[in-house]
């Protein structure tokens, strides 16, 4: 593991030595805080809303506010994971190096989640202002924040094999954003189902996901589906990486 270590302290540099990344920081920090400043200023305008709901309970998953940037950004994010390494000619060195398919996954993988949890650190100022003019759950806050992680692990998952299977960063990113969207798409098509398949969608819809986690429910099969689709897409990664050591 520890060359999967090394290579995830590679890309970590990687990522905060390029100019893009902080463009996406700052891009991401503007789309959440004009998210955040809706919902407020939509709340503010209903005194008589309650129950379950709040600021906070909408901005986790909510509303489009919170999918539809998820679905720009997380391609963005992993596009040049492999793509990037291939368009420069680095990635042949890399797997003739004495480093196995499964440490440089691993590694990349580890450095994609931890760009994505960076992220989400400055939204922690929103619960702070919502503490400041109203009761926050601290468990509901922490359950909307392991949900985040799980959708994290499977959208930085799946982004990374379409990475690794694309021929430059462009197409990588459209892939991504083409998976990512089906899956979203399935799991809203619960809404109009009927019978079983209501069910069938309604588990795989990460939009019902994050209705649960938003509101203080941990349910052990959401996360169960987040680790099993992010396994899954680690391992496809790693056979697309040792076809690819094989035929070079």
């Amino acid at each position: 593991m520890s060359a999967a270590w090394t290579i995830a302290k590679r890309e970590i540099r990687s990522y905060f030595t390029s100019p893009i990344a902080y463009v996406v920081l700052l891009a991401w920090v503007f789309v959440t805080g004009l998210s955040f400043y809706t919902l407020v200023f939509w709340f503010a305008g209903r005194p008589s809303t309650g129950g379950s709901d709040n600021p906070l309970t909408l901005f986790f998953g909510g509303t489009v506010l919170f999918w539809l940037p998820l679905l720009v950004f997380a391609p963005v994010m992993t596009m040049r994971l492999f793509a990037a390494e291939r368009a420069a000619g680095t990635l042949e060195p890399l797997m003739t190096a004495p480093v196995s398919e499964l440490g440089i996954v691993a590694g990349k993988y580890l450095a994609a989640n931890v760009f994505w949890w960076v992220l989400w650190l400055p939204t922690l100022l929103y619960v702070w202002i919502i503490s400041r003019y109203g009761d926050v759950d601290l468990g509901t806050v922490a359950s909307s924040y392991l949900g985040v992680v799980g959708i994290g692990l499977f959208y930085m998952a799946w982004g990374m094999l379409m990475s690794a299977l694309a021929p430059n960063q462009i197409v990588a990113a459209v892939l991504t954003f083409l998976v990512l969207g089906l899956f979203f798409v399935a799991g809203i098509m619960q809404f109009v189902a009927i019978d079983t398949s209501r069910e069938v969608l309604a588990y795989i819809s990460v939009w019902s996901h994050m209705a649960d986690f938003s509101r203080g429910v941990v349910d052990s099969r959401y996360l169960l589906f987040d680790v099993t689709m992010s396994g899954l897409a680690f391992f496809l990664t790693v056979r697309v990486l040792a076809w690819r050591r094989v035929a070079g």
